[in-house]
């Protein structure tokens, strides 16, 4: 691997770790594309503390405050929120390594993961904000998140999708998701941790690693601030379209042999 392709690999994650198109999908192309069909544990390790970098600086202020107010109702809401993909982490988590290796079903879930932003999208007049988000609605955004262990199905865009069905704006359904993200993928950089200090995983450039974590965070932050802004006044439908060409195209390529 070079470093631009380190590089590459950075950018790749961080923009779709947050914009509602799966970064996990993504990166099995853009791996196949480089012909790295595993780029490696500690590669994966850093690309996910790039974002989790770049959600720690966007929302300093609000982690902040969870660390002085431990107790307040935004810490509950992300706990609650949380517990649905935990569950399903811990339980099918070597199922689902398995499928993600594989890459086999990665077409099918860009399909679906179309659906439900078109779905998500079509809901109309959402009006909460954060302060009016319940532990319900935390509870339910949070079970479509679980649905993103499936390698190819989005994280963001399913919670953005989630959010919307419960009415929150446009603007907080993406604020709330990016947020929710915070726990998720620092669970995900602890288990790769984990897997990093126990097992026999391959050696990279340290300036490799340092390229991609810089990429990673930095496109990762502007994915956020972009995002944001861009559901305020625009339409989750556009994604949908783009992932069903993608997912169509996956699978004609699968058919085919090409991968």
């Amino acid at each position: 691997m070079s470093w631009f392709e380190a590089f590459i690999l950075g950018i790749i994650q961080g923009l779709t770790e947050f914009l509602p198109i799966s970064s996990t999908g993504h990166l099995y192309l853009g791996r196949h594309l480089f012909g790295l069909d595993d780029a490696g544990l500690y590669l994966d390790t850093m690309l996910h503390m790039g974002t989790l970098l770049a959600v720690f600086v966007f929302y300093k202020r609000e982690l902040w405050h969870i660390i002085r107010h431990p107790f307040s109702k935004l810490t509950g809401l992300l706990v609650i929120g949380t517990i649905p993909a935990v569950a399903i982490g811990l339980l099918f988590k070597d199922y689902f390594d398995s499928i993600s290796k594989s890459g086999l079903t990665i077409g099918w879930e860009f399909l679906a993961t179309g659906l439900l932003l078109w779905f998500g999208d079509s809901v109309k007049n959402g009006y909460k904000k954060m302060d009016h988000i319940s532990y319900g609605d935390a509870f339910f955004i949070g079970s479509f998140q679980a649905a993103a262990i499936f390698p190819a199905v989005s994280r963001s865009g399913l919670t953005m999708a989630a959010a919307l069905m419960r009415k929150l704006d446009r603007e907080t359904a993406a604020y709330f998701s990016f947020l929710l993200s915070t726990p998720a993928i620092c669970g995900a950089v602890l288990l790769q941790l984990k897997d990093v200090v126990t097992g026999e995983v391959e050696q990279l450039s340290i300036f490799f690693l340092f390229v991609a974590t810089l990429s990673s965070a930095l496109f990762g932050y502007v994915a956020v601030k972009w995002m944001i802004n861009y559901l305020k006044h625009h339409s989750l439908k556009t994604f949908a379209i783009y992932v069903w060409i993608l997912g169509a195209v996956v699978l004609v390529c699968q058919f085919t042999g090409v991968f």
